[in-house]
């Protein structure tokens, strides 16, 4: 049958994978597609770059645009990144009648809803296997294999830089600086690793997972977001005594009175496989009402696990080419018309519990003090350690972990408690979760 001819906008990293992974097992992609899938097309900036590559087959172009209304070209790889000029060539390429295959995770989670809703008018598919988690197939798994479930919640570590940090710092017993620089020197994390480190990369994937899982549209803006650049070491150590450890999480869950969607670091429960994920690797956790809890773990970059995911598009898009518009899978899982404008809930009503450490007086009576304030916030103790004072000391630590409660709840007992004389400085909060 007639190739389809695919149109590579970026040859970096992830570029050059899907190129060396899709010329590698030509023979079994095009056994699977039912069609030969050939990138004929390459724009990039540093043409000497796309030249070592791509050899001298495709045509190289430093103008992408090119690319995008070129009538031979059949589907539009997005590798560029970020939301300028990338939206731009995503919505030419779709207005010009391509289906486009993206890694984009910003773009969609912040644009997401004008490109689908362009693609969905021009009867065009927008796939993003690789925007989420890298190689492994978790958006394939919550738009197909899980669309019999009422989705109910799910957790990912989805970002791989925060998770080896994490990893060293518990491992390694040092400050989050210190391994920052580890992670940079090693190319874990970026020269600026704002995007990480602050949460915001993960914002990103779990906006878009939880659009999937929910049929909702994506909302971004309205994510409650934390990155780990505040998290002392004491607490990943005195986490561990209590039996858990710290991730950064990408959370979404279904209440009834609309969405939580946030990101933040959390205390899991050292026996659940994914607070055992190490290292750079992702995971996600997806309960479902008729599944019960899936996990889906891999490596969430790199070169080639993330090409698998671009081509697994790639597959799929060549398939479906020519099938009726209504007999694809949408794009948020849900039929175009079925998607519901819920609202994402304020971190104020969130309901989770919390790890609570707080530097106080070693004299008798504080810790009745502190129980009281709990309690008549409706906040009951699950377990606390009371740290022996250092020998000649008047101050110790004081660590508490909280059944559920509302965020506003804890945040005012908080408040409450931090006014005690009794009571050192700022109390360190941090949600957990028990993910099961």
């Amino acid at each position: 049958m007639k190739a389809i001819n695919v149109g590579l906008l970026g040859i970096g990293t992830v570029g050059g994978g899907t190129f060396t992974v899709l010329k590698r097992n030509e023979e079994e992609i095009t056994r699977r597609a039912g069609r030969p899938i050939r990138i004929t097309a390459v724009a990039d900036k540093n043409l000497e770059l796309a030249r070592k590559v791509a050899g001298e087959g495709p045509r190289l172009t430093d103008d992408a645009f090119s690319v995008v209304t070129d009538p031979e070209i059949d589907i539009v790889v997005e590798l560029i990144g970020g939301y300028g000029v990338a939206k731009e060539l995503v919505l030419k390429a779709i207005e010009n009648g391509k289906h486009v295959v993206t890694a984009n995770k910003a773009l969609l989670a912040v644009h997401g809803n004008e490109i689908f809703a362009a693609a969905q008018k021009k009867g065009v598919m927008v796939a993003f296997e690789a925007a989420v988690a890298g190689g492994i197939p978790i958006i394939k798994a919550l738009r197909e294999g899980l669309s019999a479930n009422r989705i109910q919640w799910l957790a990912g570590i989805i970002n791989g830089t925060t998770n080896f940090i994490l990893s060293e710092m518990r491992d390694k017993g040092l400050p989050f600086a210190e391994v920052l620089k580890e992670a940079q020197a090693l190319g874990y994390a970026e020269a600026d690793p704002t995007f990480d480190i602050e949460g915001i990369d993960a914002a990103h994937k779990a906006t878009i997972m939880s659009a999937i899982a929910f049929g909702v549209p994506m909302q971004f803006s309205a994510a409650h977001v934390e990155g780990i650049t505040a998290l002392d070491s004491v607490d990943i150590t005195y986490a561990e005594q209590l039996g858990y450890r710290i991730k950064l999480l990408g959370i979404s869950r279904m209440r009834p009175e609309g969405i939580e969607l946030r990101v933040h670091p959390t205390l899991i429960p050292a026996k659940r496989l994914i607070a055992n994920v190490e290292g750079a690797m992702n995971a996600v956790v997806v309960f479902g009402d008729a599944v019960g809890p899936t996990l889906y773990y891999g490596k969430g970059a790199g070169a080639e696990p993330t090409a698998s995911a671009v081509i697994a598009d790639l597959v799929d898009v060549t398939r479906l080419h020519t099938a009726d518009p209504e007999h694809r899978v949408p794009h948020l899982a849900f039929q175009p018309d079925q998607v519901r404008d819920l609202k994402v809930l304020p971190i104020d009503e969130v309901i989770t519990s919390y790890y609570l450490r707080m530097r106080v007086e070693d004299k008798p009576g504080v810790l009745a003090d502190i129980t009281r304030i709990l309690a008549d916030s409706g906040i009951s103790i699950e377990a606390m350690i009371q740290k022996e004072a250092p020998e000649g000391a008047s101050q110790t630590d004081i660590i508490m972990l909280t059944h559920e409660t509302v965020e506003k709840n804890a945040n005012a007992a908080i408040a409450k408690i931090e006014a005690l004389p009794v009571v050192q400085g700022r109390i360190t909060r941090l949600r957990m979760e028990s993910l099961q």
